[in-house]
């Protein structure tokens, strides 16, 4: 039950921030919103960051759970930007809203955690230090964050050529044109 109240709460945010777009998101705003009472809210979630940490969390864990059935990792990654487009709405009316500067850290925290995990399942750059694999991780996550930060519909066209080039990019095989 507790899941399905948690899940209702985080309805309620993304409709309040996409659909009703609420730039001051409020603990008042997503309790009228959902018909719970302010003690439910705080009985699921500290705070609205904890919210957005939740959802965050679910969603990354979701994502990490249907990359892993794709049939190879540049798939998978495939998958990850599709569903990073899909909710770029939600995540654009987020950063915009009270609560950005601490929902971009959450975001970053996120995608470094969700490659990894990748990393670490997939034994990618083995021959790495732990030094070496941190910084790899920090410039990948970035780099692809930046990419969808300014993603265009131009972009989406092109969704598989920078699958394929980002792919390069991560395991080393792009290689300098002659």
């Amino acid at each position: 039950m507790a899941v399905d109240m948690k899940r209702q709460i985080a309805e309620a945010t993304r409709t309040l921030l996409v659909e009703k777009k609420v730039k001051k998101l409020t603990v008042k705003d997503i309790v009228e919103e959902c018909q719970i009472t302010r003690q439910s809210f705080y009985y699921h979630f500290e705070d609205i960051p904890s919210l957005l940490h939740w959802i965050l969390e679910q969603g990354m864990e979701q994502i990490m759970r249907e990359a892993r059935s794709q049939q190879d990792p540049e798939a998978a990654l495939r998958y990850f930007f599709l569903m990073a487009i899909q909710a770029s709405p939600y995540i654009r009316k987020t950063i915009a809203s009270n609560y950005g500067d601490e929902f971009k850290q959450l975001l970053k925290q996120q995608i470094y955690r969700m490659f990894e995990q990748a990393v670490e399942e997939d034994e990618l750059y083995g021959n790495c230090t732990q030094m070496e694999m941190k910084l790899l991780l920090r410039y990948h996550s970035q780099a692809i964050l930046g990419l969808l930060e300014e993603w265009t519909e131009e972009d989406t066209r092109n969704l598989d050529f920078i699958v394929h080039e980002v792919y390069l990019l991560m395991t080393g095989g792009m290689r300098p044109s002659s």
